[in-house]
């Protein structure tokens, strides 16, 4: 089994507090890191977190408003000093190229490894090892994406009796069919997995909204997610204030999490005037019971389903 975990970096808006640091998410798929916007500070995070920048192979930048990239400059430069050699891709926007340009040519630090960027747009699905990441533009006030990393079906569960019947011996054949492959018996007989296995079974899926309002496509997109991540800048209070600025508040995103059927919601992006968190927390809890505002460092491992 492949471990999968959500660990929050940073969950702020705007600017640092003394309790958050601005967005960045990292979700961590075995040994590989990826990395979900990249706000000022982000390296000292994961620092002060147990995870390794080295281990980041990509990052995803939703928008390019400050609290989401200005963390690059340092993070890249820090891999260097530390002996990166391998090398890493950075996705975003249309513009993404011309940003990362001229964020590696500032004063006289040049990536000695290679640093490979992508530009994405809506509807972009993103091929990798065992997983995808989808692209959603959403409603802010510039151009912005949310992305969905969804891993693909696994293979259905191997009924061990059915192939004993079928007359498969235990072992290396066992192996092969679970993989999906088809295998020959001694007498010729081929077996194929479908054979053997049950229908094949859901990955696990992650959305992150970036920042937005609410977006009727986010629903769809979230649809059956084990989690969503939604930006929650501000309370019910302040609805009016969320729409001026391209935001959303914790019951709206809430109302998105209980119309795509999600299991969390984790609630991120929180505005510096909250010093208590406790109304967001609520504003959510009152429409979608399992809300939750997140926190930096805070970790979510999500298990497969049987």
């Amino acid at each position: 089994m492949t471990q999968l975990s959500i660990i929050f970096l940073g969950t702020g808006g705007s600017w640092p507090t003394v309790k958050r640091n601005v967005t960045s998410i990292a979700v961590k798929r075995g040994s590989e890191i990826t990395l979900f916007d990249c706000g000022e500070g982000t390296q000292r995070q994961f620092q002060k977190s147990k995870l390794s920048y080295m281990q980041v192979s990509q990052i995803f930048i939703t928008h390019f408003h400050g609290d989401h990239f200005l963390g690059l400059p340092g993070l890249i430069q820090t891999m260097q000093l530390n002996d990166r050699d391998k090398p890493l891709h950075i996705y975003g926007p249309k513009g993404m190229k011309q940003l990362a340009s001229q964020l590696f040519s500032l004063g006289y630090f040049r990536p000695s490894y290679k640093v490979v960027v992508h530009e994405v747009d809506n509807g972009d699905v993103l091929e990798f090892h065992g997983y995808v990441i989808r692209v959603l533009k959403v409603l802010h006030n510039v151009p912005a994406f949310a992305y969905c990393f969804e891993e693909k079906n696994r293979p259905g569960k191997f009924n061990k009796p059915k192939a004993l019947k079928l007359g498969v011996p235990e072992g290396p054949l066992f192996s092969k069919l679970q993989r999906g492959q088809s295998i020959t018996l001694k007498d010729g007989t081929i077996i194929t997995s479908d054979m053997i296995l049950g229908p094949s079974r859901k990955g696990r899926k992650i959305v992150i909204s970036g920042d937005t309002k609410p977006c009727e496509k986010m629903i769809e997109f979230s649809r059956d997610a084990d989690v969503l991540i939604h930006e929650a800048t501000f309370d019910s209070e302040l609805e009016d204030i969320a729409i001026e600025y391209g935001h959303t508040t914790a019951a709206q995103a809430a109302r998105i999490a209980k119309k795509a059927h999600v299991e969390k919601l984790f609630l991120t992006h929180i505005s510096p005037r909250y010093l208590n968190h406790q109304v967001l927390e609520d504003d959510a809890r009152k429409i979608f019971k399992n809300s939750f505002v997140s926190k930096d460092f805070f970790e979510v491992e999500i298990k497969l389903k049987k």
